[in-house]
């Protein structure tokens, strides 16, 4: 298990292969974000498909760093997110995967370390379609 002592600044993992089909883009959007150009009734002239949700993609990177890192780390939740931006929209046949690197660590408490994270979620292209910084609170081995 990953503690807060073993986190290393700097230290980046690539991980994940996320296929985004229609169906769970409509899917997604009907139950949480029903807007139309997510929904693919009405798509906005400006893109040539339906696109996900923003926080589509956030699920997505999410079950992603849980199946591939977080299962395995003693991490104890998250105080948030310091940005989350959406770069390119995500499309139906793309191929998501996540890079994770590691920033500043800093004790929290005797039990807890902060750790620094900058999360980008890329295509199959390896263009970022979205990145964010959180914040993650870790188990300390001395805990």
């Amino acid at each position: 298990m990953h503690t807060f002592e073993d986190v290393t600044p700097g230290e980046t993992r690539e991980f994940g292969s996320y296929e985004v089909t229609r169906e769970e883009i409509r899917s997604f959007a009907e139950q949480y974000d029903p807007q139309p150009f997510h929904l693919g009734d009405d798509h906005h002239a400006s893109y040539e498909s339906v696109i996900a949700s923003g926080w589509h993609t956030a699920a997505m990177t999410m079950r992603m760093l849980v199946e591939e890192y977080l299962n395995e780390a003693k991490t104890l939740g998250s105080p948030g997110l310091e940005s989350l931006q959406w770069r390119t929209p995500v499309t139906p046949g793309d191929t998501l995967s996540v890079r994770l690197t590691f920033g500043e660590t800093e004790p929290w408490d005797d039990s807890r370390g902060l750790v620094t994270q900058e999360i980008e979620t890329l295509n199959q292209d390896g263009e970022a379609v979205m990145q964010m910084d959180a914040q993650v609170l870790y188990s300390r081995d001395n805990a």
